[in-house]
């Protein structure tokens, strides 16, 4: 399992010095930058913000890129979407500007934790220790979390299109937080309006997200992204969480291929697999899998409504609650009952033999 090594504890010297009259603004103020992590774009960096002496993740685009119109929107996009989805969910970001050399970059929120990804990898796996700390029902609240950022993202007008597992890190004190913003799709809300570069994106913009292009990851895409349909909409997250979930079920993946032609072949043509029958062994709740299957409906009509609808029935299951796509059987309602009201029936049932205990005892 990766972890990031634990930052240094914070020392009054740190803090309570005072700030020079000459004090530095824009990058200037950053130290020495240690790369972190690399992307198709980008790069990550750790360093210090000297004003304040805390440690950020600064990134900015590939030095081959830096000159592309379409690289550089996208980059503000995200960097401005992050921003405006001021939620417990996605980092907080701190400033966007550009350097002593003009070019662009970000800084935001060093997270210390490990991705998802890597955790259903190791579950897949079989790793003791990641198996006892990531059971079933914490995986699910995880999931729930990254539902709940989508829903307030949806509700504001963005939608995220590139949701995976490697897009979500799990804090070392269990903070959830979703990442990459960088192939949102804003429909224009108004709390988003402000920006130049947030307009609403029609038929005829097709700088960034021309129809019929293919981005995001092939395994986690839904029909209609893979198909190049035009008018995207929230639905399409739907499908995205519908994989995780199935990963998380079932430690497998939903579609595996050897390119991208394949998987589409796959996700358009072939019937999806049931989690129950991938994985017999995990005895995955049927009430569970009706809920997965619902998320991953080709068509987007049949699909949960929002993602607040299919949150609210990851929720009631969380809460032994029925859910609104299973229909229960009088056999399957009285188990239910059964397991919610186990400590009432015992109590019930103690109480009464302790009452004919007693009666016995005084005959």
């Amino acid at each position: 399992m990766i972890k990031e090594q634990t930052e240094k504890n914070l020392h009054p010297r740190e803090t309570d010095h005072l700030l020079p009259s000459a004090w530095k603004s824009g990058s200037l103020k950053y130290d020495e930058l240690k790369e972190l992590a690399e992307g198709g774009t980008g790069k990550l960096y750790a360093t210090i913000d000297k004003n304040l002496h805390r440690t950020v993740a600064y990134k900015t685009l590939h030095a081959d890129l830096r000159d592309s119109e379409i690289e550089t929107k996208r980059f503000l996009r995200e960097a401005r979407v992050t921003a405006n989805i001021q939620h417990p969910g996605t980092l907080p970001l701190y400033e966007l500007g550009r350097d002593r050399d003009g070019h662009l970059f970000f800084t935001m929120k060093k997270v210390e934790g490990q991705d998802l990804r890597q955790i259903l990898l190791d579950l897949r796996h079989e790793i003791p220790d990641v198996m006892e700390q990531f059971p079933l029902p914490r995986l699910l609240d995880i999931l729930i979390q990254v539902c709940q950022t989508i829903a307030y993202a949806h509700d504001i007008g963005v939608i995220h299109r590139d949701l995976k597992p490697a897009n979500v890190i799990i804090g070392k004190f269990g903070e959830v937080y979703l990442l990459d913003w960088g192939l949102a799709k804003v429909l224009g809300s108004p709390s988003l309006s402000s920006p130049e570069l947030l307009e609403e994106e029609t038929e005829e913009d097709f700088s960034l997200t021309p129809v019929g292009r293919h981005y995001g990851t092939p395994m986690y895409m839904s029909p209609e992204i893979a198909l190049g349909e035009e008018g995207l909409d929230h639905r399409t997250d739907v499908f995205s969480l519908g994989v995780m979930l199935f990963e998380i079920l079932t430690h497998q993946f939903l579609i595996e291929g050897e390119d991208f032609v394949e998987i589409k072949k796959k996700l358009i043509e072939k019937p999806l697999p049931l989690p129950r029958e991938v994985a017999p062994d995990k005895e995955i709740p049927r009430d569970l899998q009706a809920i997965c299957m619902k998320a991953l409906k080709r068509k987007k009509t049949e699909r949960y409504s929002s993602v607040s609808d299919f949150l609210g029935d990851l929720q009631r299951f969380r809460h032994n609650e029925e859910v609104s796509v299973y229909w229960y059987s009088g056999w399957e309602k009285l188990v239910r009952w059964n397991h919610r009201h186990a400590y009432l029936l015992v109590s019930v049932l103690s109480a009464a033999a302790g009452i004919g205990l007693y009666a016995l005892f005084q005959q």
